[in-house]
């Protein structure tokens, strides 16, 4: 169990880092952006040119991250399902017993209101 609970939260940390790297290339982003705007205000040539190409790099770095977030997630919600499925099947009589109280519950919190 100690095993599970160190993988889940350096999974966690792994999640948070990748998390802040994907802001802070998003901030990349918003800041090329605005630096082209003010480049083609009233600038023509070589600095639209490099504010341009930097744009593009920096969204570029930006969608990647995106993707490997997207790839990142649906493993772990791969994983996630298959380890439910597995405790099912293991343990069907458990599996009964806490959906139909997770559906007692509901229904009160419904009924309540």
């Amino acid at each position: 169990m100690a095993t599970t609970e160190r993988v889940m939260a350096t999974e966690a940390e792994a999640e948070q880092i990748t998390k802040e790297k994907l802001m802070e290339d998003v901030r990349a982003v918003v800041a090329d952006a605005e630096e082209l705007l003010n480049a083609t205000a009233d600038q023509t040539g070589e600095r639209i040119a490099a504010a341009r190409g930097k744009a593009k790099e920096s969204l570029k770095a930006a969608k990647t991250r995106l993707d490997e977030q997207d790839a990142a997630l649906r493993a772990k919600t791969k994983a996630v399902a298959k380890c439910t499925e597995d405790y099912v099947r293991d343990n069907p009589w458990k599996a009964i017993g806490i959906a139909a109280a997770a559906g007692f519950v509901l229904r009160i919190l419904v009924t309540r209101r």
